[in-house]
C-alpha cells in the first residue's frame, strides 16, 4: 500500500473520555489521530494473588477502528500524556512505537512505511514547565524523514 496524502487530527482532550470517544467514533475520514493530556482510568477490576481485593487495570479509550500506540509505565505518576491511533486502514503500512529512540512520557514517535521509506510522526505535550521542549532540545536524536510534529506545546505568546 502506497499514500500520497494523510489526513492527521490533533486534539488536547483534557482527561475527558468522553472527548475520546466521540473522536474515535467521528473521525472515520481521518487517518491518525494525535491526542494530547488524556486520562488513564481504570478499566477493570482483575483478581491478583497480591491484593485479595484485586487490582486495578488501567488503560485508554480504545475502538475496534483504530491501532493505538501509547507508551506504557509501571508507575502512577509516569503514565504517557500523549497517545497516537491509526485507522486499521492503514495496518498495512506497518505503524511502530519507536521506545528506543525516544522513550518519554510527553512525546510518542512511531514510525512507518510507505514505498519503502520510513516516515516519522511524533505528538508532543509540553506542561507549564516545558518538560518535553527542554527533552527534545538535549537529547541528541537524528530522525530524518520527520513527517509531522505536533501536538499541545502550551507556548505563551504576548502577540
Amino acid at each position: 500500500m502506497i499514500i500520497n496524502d494523510i489526513k492527521i487530527f490533533s486534539q488536547n482532550v483534557q482527561k475527558n473520555n468522553l472527548i475520546m470517544n466521540t473522536i474515535l467514533k467521528a473521525n472515520i475520514n481521518f487517518d491518525i489521530v494525535f491526542i494530547q493530556e488524556l486520562s488513564w482510568s481504570t478499566i477493570h477490576s482483575i483478581p491478583s494473588s497480591r491484593n485479595c481485593e484485586s487490582e486495578s487495570l488501567v488503560g485508554m479509550v480504545n475502538h475496534p477502528n483504530w491501532l493505538m500506540f501509547a507508551r506504557t509505565s509501571e508507575l502512577e505518576n509516569d503514565f504517557p500524556r500523549v497517545i497516537i491511533y491509526v485507522n486499521i486502514r492503514l495496518a498495512s503500512l506497518y505503524f511502530s512505537l519507536c521506545k528506543d529512540i525516544i522513550n518519554h512520557r510527553d512525546i510518542l514517535l512511531v514510525s512507518f512505511f510507505n514505498n519503502n521509506d520510513i516516515l516519522w510522526l511524533m505528538n508532543i505535550y509540553s506542561d507549564s514547565s516545558y518538560i518535553a521542549l527542554k527533552y527534545l532540545k538535549d537529547t541528541e536524536a537524528y530522525i530524518y524523514d520527520l513527517l509531522i510534529m505536533t501536538g499541545n506545546f502550551n507556548i505563551q505568546d504576548s502577540l
